[in-house]
């Protein structure tokens, strides 16, 4: 069976780990965020940061919107923890993000642990 945007997520995974082996754990997600935007553009990886998504209710577009860590290739959600270890709430919350973007893939990926964490996280 093959991975939905399977080229686009080993991209994203491989600067991902790139920015782990160099900075390791320890942190804010702040630095790991430009870090990567960095890595990003030495990679020629497409990547909007904080970009907002608008949540859509019913017919409707909720005022409150939120702002994606990433968004990659304009159809990969990606976000950043920096936590001792992830929990199914950090899921809940990338699962949450794609069913109100519309979107089919989230990468939620912690920089926080000894080895780096990467889920894939599908619609």
């Amino acid at each position: 069976m093959k991975l939905i945007y399977e080229e686009e997520s080993y991209q994203i995974i491989g600067a991902a780990q790139e920015v782990h082996g160099i900075l390791g754990a320890g942190f804010l997600v702040a630095v790991y965020q430009e870090a990567l935007a960095i890595e990003f553009e030495n990679r020629n990886i497409s990547y909007e940061p904080e970009k907002e998504l608008r949540i859509k209710f019913k017919d409707r577009y909720l005022n409150k919107k939120y702002s994606a860590d990433f968004v990659c290739f304009d159809k990969i959600i990606v976000e950043l923890k920096a936590l001792a270890l992830l929990t199914n709430d950090h899921m809940a919350q990338v699962i949450n993000y794609l069913k109100a973007a519309n979107f089919k893939l989230g990468m939620l990926i912690n920089f926080g642990e000894k080895s780096l964490k990467v889920k894939r996280l599908v619609l």
